[in-house]
């Protein structure tokens, strides 16, 4: 009676965690599956988007882990036309988020910032407007930002501005949009040389 009873108690903790596992892939597959809705997709390169599937894994565009989890998402100059949605910040393995050189427009969702696996964000060459999350300066793991070319507004948020200091960003190109404000071309550190590309007008110090 006791064989049986861990066996099925064996049983039921595996069961248990692969209903967990099932639940956050589904988590994420609506989480893209939100953005898939936000945006008009004329070249239909989201064709495979399947919200039906057990998980996004077998996405076009979309790498996983062994974990079947979320780490990559390569849209770059696919076309797409829309905004972003909120739900992109349950992805909590992601690594890269490309979705340069499309015409994405309205603002950066504060909940990118909940991205803190997030080696790689680029977002260059879209429409943005609004200002730069400050909520971006929770991506302590960040190492590539680029925000260019877009419409985006305001200061550079003085957490993210930290974020070169401490030499994790390598890159931050916020170049050709409407910002303004005060920072270093350049920070050496013993990690990085980080590159900060600002607009003409923002002055240097």
């Amino acid at each position: 009676m006791t064989r049986f009873t861990d066996a099925f108690m064996v049983v039921s903790v595996l069961l248990a965690a692969a209903a967990i596992t099932t639940v956050n892939c589904n988590a994420e597959g609506d989480a893209l599956n939100a953005f898939k809705v936000g945006v008009a997709d004329p070249n239909n390169v989201l064709q495979s988007w399947d919200p039906t599937l057990a998980n996004p894994c077998t996405w076009f565009h979309v790498t996983c882990n062994s974990q079947n989890s979320v780490t990559r998402l390569d849209l770059g100059d696919a076309g797409l036309t829309g905004i972003l949605v909120p739900q992109l910040g349950m992805l909590a393995n992601l690594q890269y988020l490309e979705l340069y050189g499309n015409n994405l427009s309205g603002s950066i969702p504060a909940q990118l910032g909940n991205l803190t696996a997030l080696v790689s964000l680029d977002l260059y060459s879209n429409k943005f407007t609004g200002q730069i999350p400050s909520t971006l300066a929770n991506l302590h793991s960040l190492r590539f930002l680029r925000l260019n070319n877009n419409k985006l507004q305001g200061k550079l948020p003085v957490g993210l501005v930290n974020l070169v200091y401490t030499g994790n960003l390598r890159i931050m190109d916020v170049s050709r949009n409407l910002l303004s404000g005060t920072t270093r071309s350049h920070n050496k550190t013993e990690l990085a040389i980080t590159t900060i590309i600002q607009d003409p007008k923002a002055p240097q110090s």
